[in-house]
């Protein structure tokens, strides 16, 4: 048996599982029920943005083997200039909190906490009464996605895990060999500068806290497992600390222009629709005014 349809598998149902259950606790079951009546209209109204999202992960899928070669040959190396600049901190924050049940940990929310990060905001935001956040979502992964890819291949660079083997372990493949299989389908080694793991679960965070106000506790939740994911890139070897850095900063340009993009002068509550019935009853209240007056007079 293929060993990638047994993780794929697992990571299907768990997150699929923890969807479910947070939709309920957090969404609410009536908000969850309007899920399914709202998601086509959206998703159509969306349509150049997930068209646009769809083809940079194609791109980015069929693509990388080519942007790989390409960086190989004009790519900056920059794994020196990194090591230079933070030294053997990775190996350190390794070195002096590696326990089981912390690989255990971090092992599990990089792979299937992530997974749900990315997830659940879909589903939360076509929830809303309108498409204006979940569109701007969508901006926001795909920027990321984006620039991302185009740096991967300015920028060929290794991880700690390939140039300090000595002193850094690759804890998520010791804790499940298996897991090397899915990772190995969607990245490589050199797909280090920015981590993307951080910058998507940095931009989920982020919509959080934007967000706070429709869903107040997705806020707390979604910014301890993006912390969690953040911590688990360097904790397991993966992603230097410079890497995060970036990896935040490009999280928080991606909300910004996602923000700029789709509607900026809403604040995110109210779409257009409810504010022309907003001013439509308005402008039916002032004409009744004048009426109630002459009557009274």
């Amino acid at each position: 048996m293929n060993p990638l349809l047994p993780v794929v598998t697992n990571v299907l149902f768990w997150v699929a599982a923890m969807c479910l259950v947070a939709g309920v606790a957090i969404i609410g079951p009536r908000r969850l029920y309007g899920v399914g009546g709202n998601l086509v209209p959206y998703l159509r109204e969306s349509r150049r943005e997930v068209a646009v999202l769809l083809a940079v992960l194609v791109v980015s899928g069929v693509g990388r083997p080519a942007l790989q070669s390409v960086s190989e040959v004009f790519g900056l190396r920059l794994t020196g200039a990194i090591l230079a600049l933070e030294g053997d901190f990775v190996a350190w924050l390794q070195g002096t909190f590696q326990s089981p049940r912390l690989t255990l940990y971090f092992s599990s929310v990089y792979v299937f906490g992530y997974a749900f990060l990315l997830v659940f905001p879909f589903i939360a935001y076509a929830a809303l009464p309108n498409s204006t956040t979940l569109k701007r979502l969508i901006v926001a992964y795909t920027l990321n996605y984006a620039i991302g890819l185009v740096l991967y291949t300015v920028v060929l660079a290794y991880g700690p895990r390939n140039v300090m083997p000595d002193a850094v372990t690759s804890l998520l493949y010791t804790f499940n060999p298996n897991f090397q299989t899915l990772t190995g389908e969607v990245n490589v080694e050199t797909n280090v500068f920015p981590s993307l793991h951080t910058s998507l679960s940095v931009t989920v965070a982020t919509f959080a806290a934007l967000t706070r106000e429709e869903y107040p506790a997705w806020t707390p939740i979604a910014w301890w497992i993006a912390g969690s994911v953040v911590v688990s890139t360097m904790y397991l070897g993966i992603h230097w600390l410079t890497d995060v850095v970036f990896g935040t900063a490009l999280a928080l340009g991606c909300v910004y222009a996602a923000y700029w993009y789709v509607d900026p002068n809403e604040g995110g509550g109210v779409d257009d629709s409810e504010s022309d019935d907003s001013e439509s009853d308005d402008s039916e209240s002032d004409d009744s005014e004048p009426e109630s007056g002459e009557t009274n007079a």
